[in-house]
């Protein structure tokens, strides 16, 4: 089961930029953030009908939106937190289009994958911080309510923080911002305590592997990048992953995202 997430950072700008790398990678589930658009262009949808690709999308005009492309055809599709409320108090679910989970058939009674676009945060201090950690906050009672950490599950996605420091190339730019000060290190360390296990970084614990590099000041070319995409998968699931890897050729050449695909392969038929 090849899994791939990927902050495609504006479905319209990157729709041949999406084919391709479906073409060459051939993933039998695509995660798929930042769509910034409320569905996927016609166009776009009648090629991945052509490859055999179903698509399960929660989108939204202009910002944030999210969707699970894949091979086998997606049930259970639920959207945002799912009916719990993005409020404990007052039960209203998040007005953003972050979240979106689907059952995948593979092996079993399959596999419950989520794509999830986690809120950059602004400055630290500010509401957009602290609406990031309350949104962390919200995921971990949704995976709590929903879910046990001994079933087949796979959260993947912009996760918005670099998960430790070999994850910064360049830590001194870096270690003050939303991605990587310790509340919202602790706030994803708290998401992933649920029983999740980071499988990129289980392939490579070095570090010096990373997803997004900043449009401005050459950051991709003089290497300042940060590994904020991530693939978490439940201990069973983590343990059949074979290899882990991003495709940093996706971020080079005409008009790429930001991001580079993360693309994790599974041995997963129990």
């Amino acid at each position: 089961m090849r899994t791939i997430t990927w902050n495609v950072n504006s479905v319209k700008v990157r729709g041949e930029r999406l084919l391709g790398v479906l073409d060459r990678h051939e993933p039998d589930v695509l995660c798929l953030q930042e769509l910034k658009a409320p569905e996927l262009p016609k166009d776009l949808a009648d090629e991945l009908d052509r490859r055999g690709y179903h698509a399960a999308v929660h989108g939204q005009k202009t910002y944030n939106g999210v969707a699970i492309l894949s091979k086998a055809e997606p049930t259970d599709v639920r959207i945002g937190f799912e009916g719990l409320g993005f409020d404990p108090e007052g039960g209203e679910d998040d007005p953003h289009a972050r979240l979106i989970s689907a059952m995948i058939p593979c092996g079993g009674d399959g596999v419950r994958v989520y794509s999830a676009y986690f809120p950059n945060g602004g400055e630290v201090g500010s509401d957009k911080f602290a609406y990031k950690l309350a949104w962390m906050r919200r995921l971990r009672d949704l995976l709590d309510a929903r879910h046990t950490n001994d079933e087949p599950l796979i959260l993947a996605g912009d996760m918005n923080v670099a998960p430790f420091g070999g994850d910064v190339a360049k830590p001194e730019r870096w270690n003050d911002s939303t991605h990587c000060v310790p509340e919202a290190r602790e706030g994803l360390q708290h998401v992933e305590a649920f029983g999740l296990t980071d499988v990129l970084h289980a392939k490579h614990p070095q570090g010096g592997v990373y997803s997004w590099w900043d449009y401005r000041q050459l950051a991709f070319p003089k290497g300042d990048g940060l590994r904020i995409d991530i693939i978490y998968a439940t201990k069973e699931l983590a343990r059949a992953c074979t290899d882990a890897r991003v495709d940093r050729d996706e971020r080079k050449g005409k008009q790429p995202s930001d991001h580079a695909p993360v693309i994790a392969d599974f041995d997963w038929n129990p």
